[in-house]
């Protein structure tokens, strides 16, 4: 077996999306805890089993730039928020793209993330806060 052999062997092998579960909940949750992570309230860890190696080195530097920025405005306060809405659209088999409208007291913002079907669950392959 080849190094490129072993490589494809043993990376994340897609699947369908009839083997999957809903997305809309883990859509759900992973805006929630991405909004904790940049509000300080969580750390990334906690959503490592449910993304990319990229997408976990992506949100820990966002996290560690909020931090940053929180420290700047000497921020101690935790602003609530909740999720207005969920819109899922399947782009491919196995791929889910997906929009969480999260609202706060003075805010609201949109997480966009992209769930493909890897080793028989999804994973989020990208996150993105706009």
């Amino acid at each position: 077996m080849t190094a490129v052999d072993a490589e494809e062997f043993f990376d994340f092998q897609p699947c369908s999306s009839a083997g999957l579960p809903d997305p809309a909940p883990l859509l759900e949750n992973l805006a929630t805890g991405v909004i904790e992570i940049l509000l300080g309230v969580r750390e990334v860890q906690q959503i490592a089993r449910w993304v990319t190696e990229s997408t976990y080195e992506l949100l820990t530097h966002r996290a560690l730039d909020a931090r940053r920025a929180r420290a700047g405005r000497r921020q101690r306060e935790v602003p609530g928020f909740e999720i207005s809405s969920v819109r899922t659209c399947h782009a491919a088999d196995g791929v889910v793209e997906g929009a969480v409208v999260v609202r706060s007291a003075g805010r609201t913002r949109a997480v966009a993330i992209r769930l493909e079907g890897l080793d028989g669950r999804w994973r989020a392959t990208s996150i993105g806060v706009l």
